[in-house]
């Protein structure tokens, strides 16, 4: 899965064709710790005409009874479950971002690392978007596709975003079929990547600083530890 992801310079998107949304300052902050159910900024629109907008994360169907959402979608059921697949047929998204955490469980407790470019650049992950609206409240939420891991991921989770290099982000875009689409939702290389340890601070969705960012030292603990 995907729980956690940073933006540290959103005011400088490396996407082109996006045009000026007018977005509130709030949303343009540098982020190191974006949480679910909190707003995002997604891209949206067509090949030709692309808009930046915010989102909550945490995908509401439009047919939904009540406000809760998906944070992250699994490729391996976009196209049959009901929650996913009107929007991944027509409301797909790219979901700006420079990295993002997972935990790997480490006897009762779990340590966070931190994953990101070898270049530390931007990237895209794959995102389908809808809008919910209920007794005159209109949320527009959008949930971050995941997929099987790299070799990479693979020694922390079983899980991982589905991150669109550029080429790939205009297909995702485009009115195509879903074969070609699936095709596109796939491990991102390894060796492209690269990953470290990071504070435990990151699981406190209030804290949003640049610390949580910089490699922490792990501290191994004896497998066997003999009292006398």
């Amino acid at each position: 899965m995907c729980g956690r992801f940073t933006l540290k310079a959103p005011r400088r998107l490396g996407f082109p064709g996006v045009g000026n949304s007018q977005l509130p300052e709030s949303t343009l902050l540098p982020r190191y710790n974006i949480a679910p159910s909190q707003e995002i900024l997604a891209i949206i629109g067509s090949e030709d005409e692309r808009q930046l907008s915010a989102f909550v994360w945490g995908l509401i169907p439009s047919w939904s009874s009540e406000p809760k959402g998906f944070i992250n979608a699994r490729s391996e059921t976009l196209e049959v479950k009901r929650s996913f697949s009107e929007s991944f047929q027509r409301r797909r998204c790219l979901i700006p971002a420079d990295g993002f955490y997972e935990w790997k469980r480490k006897g009762k407790s779990k340590q966070p690392y931190y994953f990101q470019l070898q270049d530390e650049s931007q990237f895209a992950f794959a995102g389908i978007w809808d809008r919910w609206e209920k007794g005159g409240a209109s949320i527009n939420s959008c949930s971050i596709i995941t997929t099987a891991p790299n070799e990479l991921l693979a020694t922390i989770h079983d899980r991982m975003p589905v991150m669109l290099a550029p080429e790939a982000q205009d297909r995702w875009m485009r009115d195509s079929g879903p074969e070609e689409l699936m095709q596109l939702l796939a491990p991102f290389p390894a060796d492209a990547m690269k990953s470290f340890p990071v504070s435990s601070k990151v699981n406190h969705a209030q804290v949003d600083e640049p610390s949580l960012v910089e490699p922490v030292e792990l501290i191994e603990e004896p497998e066997n530890l003999m009292l006398f």
